[in-house]
């Protein structure tokens, strides 16, 4: 159902309008809260309760097990110790070459401009990432494209967070005109979940920014689920193909959320109304506190012959897990892929 009082708020105040007290999260959706309420708040201390109210608004009133609560409610089986699951899965410290800079992938080269997010995702990968010794600064400007032209194989820049698109449009402009300098630099890539819980984001003025560089854009949103992604929030995406924008989704598989075929076929089918394509389906990066999202691996195979066989090829998403120090995302398909 869509809520229209969200619609004519801007996506600053809609940035800044959070629930962040699991109790109010709960009562607002009306589900009795004396099972999850003390998980709940043991598990926020940690990784706080963070959601925009105009995604609440997207959830089932009186339903726990709503998949989109799922995502962000904290949960008290965060707090288990599981030896394979840690606090860096993908080694990103090890690539960590200077403030804001990860450097992975020889001719892709990510920026984290900020540790912000609109939502706090449960089944985040850098949910214990230490943003604040690794954002990069006005000064740190020559230094990073320094390495950038030390490198020449690079060709293509990764805007990553925490969410760039909770910055202001003054200040991608900025990094944008930075980036734009540099002749090497032809690809302009933007992960952001921020279209997808405020869909306001994509304004005029940033659909404008986007349009007039000369670097290729490319807009990645993680969608998880095709309630997501209602009619408001379709027509906002579908700016993005319009301005000559590349839009493509990535997904993550969870337990409990979208870990049948027919939901990610729908998923699928959502995002091409919306002229997003389906990119990745990652597997469960193993980050500390996400444990009870995973899968087996039969499991997600059985679910992965079941999405080819009811999409077309174009609309199947690349079934991928990262593996630290790899020099790629791995193709899974098949159980000895595990």
């Amino acid at each position: 159902m869509i809520n229209y009082l969200y619609q004519e708020q801007n996506w600053q105040s809609q940035l800044s309008d959070l629930i962040t007290d699991p109790f109010e999260l709960l009562d607002q959706l009306e589900i009795c809260s004396d099972a999850l309420l003390s998980g709940a708040i043991l598990a926020s201390k940690s990784f706080k309760l963070r959601v925009p109210r105009a995604f609440v608004g997207k959830m089932r009133k009186g339903d726990p097990l709503d998949p989109l609560l799922l995502q962000v409610l904290p949960h008290h089986l965060e707090l288990e110790e599981h030896p394979e699951f840690v606090t860096d899965p993908l080694g990103e410290e090890a690539a960590n070459q200077l403030p804001g800079v990860l450097h992975k992938y020889q001719s892709r080269f990510l920026l984290t401009l900020t540790g912000a997010c609109a939502v706090h995702c449960r089944y985040c990968f850098r949910r214990h990432f230490p943003y604040q010794e690794n954002l990069p600064k006005q000064d740190d400007w020559p230094q990073i494209k320094a390495y950038i032209e030390q490198n020449p194989h690079i060709n293509e820049v990764i805007l990553s967070g925490g969410d760039p698109l909770t910055l202001s449009n003054r200040k991608l402009k900025l990094w944008i005109e930075r980036l734009e300098s540099l002749q090497q630099v032809k690809i302009l890539r933007i992960h952001s979940r921020v279209p997808v819980v405020i869909p306001q984001r994509l304004d005029t003025e940033l659909l404008e920014i986007l349009k007039s560089t000369r670097l290729r854009i490319i807009m990645v949103i993680h969608a998880n689920h095709a309630a997501e992604l209602d009619d408001q929030t379709c027509a906002y995406l579908e700016k993005l193909s319009q301005h000559g924008i590349t839009a493509l989704n990535q997904a993550v598989l969870l337990k409990g959320v979208n870990d049948d075929a027919q939901t990610l076929i729908e998923l699928s089918q959502r995002l091409f109304d919306a002229r997003v394509m389906p990119y990745y389906l990652h597997v469960l990066d193993k980050v500390k506190g996400a444990q009870h999202f995973d899968l087996s691996g039969s499991k997600i195979d059985e679910i992965y012959h079941d999405i080819l066989a009811g999409l077309p090829g174009y609309l199947v998403p690349k079934l991928v897990r990262e593996i630290a120090g790899e020099k790629n995302k791995t193709p899974l398909f098949g159980k000895l892929t595990f």
